[in-house]
């Protein structure tokens, strides 16, 4: 029953689902510390390729590239801390669906510690209206997560994503049409790749690997280029002036000022 679903609680019109690193934020914090207190950005493009190319799972490509990241956990937050951004337009966003009752699901291949943080970082406060899914952090070999090599990801699943994004949505997706929501998804990267058909309306980061997995795929998908197109998108389907259904794919849009 619609009713016994987490996110149905306040009966919406729409839930969105979203990824968080390079989609709300503007760098992506695993890459980021891979690439700055790792093994670098080449090696780190290179797995993000043979996943592409599926050479390689996620799960295997993430967890290499975290694995070679040494510093202490609470370092590791401490840096992003403050390095990390959000999107110029998301905390309109977010109030904005606060204000509407549309429920907002982080669902990240990232971990639940930094997401957490970093959300109440860069806004100022305890997030209270948003559900975060992602994955967990656990000590390697017995040692304390905040020591030197002394923490890894804990996936949430067995998928080859390590966190199926899709076996969120799909509970939602399989509602009866008269109590369905209409749900939406906003990505970047190839740990969306899960999600990427189970939305009504899928928003593709510009020039981003999802993008590149969509054309190749043929699924159709919506560019954007921050979170204020996102915000005027959603606010048409809420008010009835844009019909959601599976279309063809949509060119880039300008980013409305």
């Amino acid at each position: 029953m619609a009713s016994e679903l987490p996110y149905m609680k306040t009966n919406p019109k729409i839930i969105f689902f979203t990824d968080f690193d390079g989609t709300i934020t503007l760098q992506d914090s695993n890459d980021y510390l891979t690439d700055n207190l790792g093994y670098g950005q080449a090696k780190r493009r290179q797995g993000n390729f043979d996943v592409l190319e599926n050479r390689s799972s996620f799960r295997d490509a993430f967890r290499d590239m975290l694995d070679s990241v040494k510093t202490p956990y609470n370092e590791c937050i401490e840096y992003l801390q403050k390095n990390m951004k959000l999107d110029p337009y998301f905390v309109e966003f977010y109030n904005w669906a606060k204000e509407n009752n549309v429920p907002i699901v982080v669902l990240s291949s990232g971990m639940v510690p930094i997401i957490t943080s970093l959300f109440e970082t860069l806004l100022g406060h305890k997030p209270d209206h948003l559900h975060i899914v992602a994955n967990q952090v656990e000590s390697r070999d017995g040692k304390d997560i905040n020591s030197e090599g002394g923490w890894q990801i804990k996936y949430h699943d067995d998928s080859h994503f390590g966190h199926d994004k899709s076996l969120e949505i799909k509970p939602y997706a399989a509602l009866p049409y008269e109590e369905r929501p209409t749900l939406l998804y906003a990505g970047d990267g190839v740990s969306d790749l899960s999600a990427a058909s189970e939305t009504d309306l899928l928003f593709a980061k510009k020039g981003h690997d999802l993008v590149t997995f969509c054309e190749r795929e043929g699924r159709p998908f919506t560019v954007f280029e921050d979170w204020s197109s996102i915000l005027a998108t959603t606010k048409d389907i809420l008010s009835g002036n844009k019909t959601v259904k599976r279309v063809a794919q949509e060119g880039p849009k300008k980013a409305h000022q």
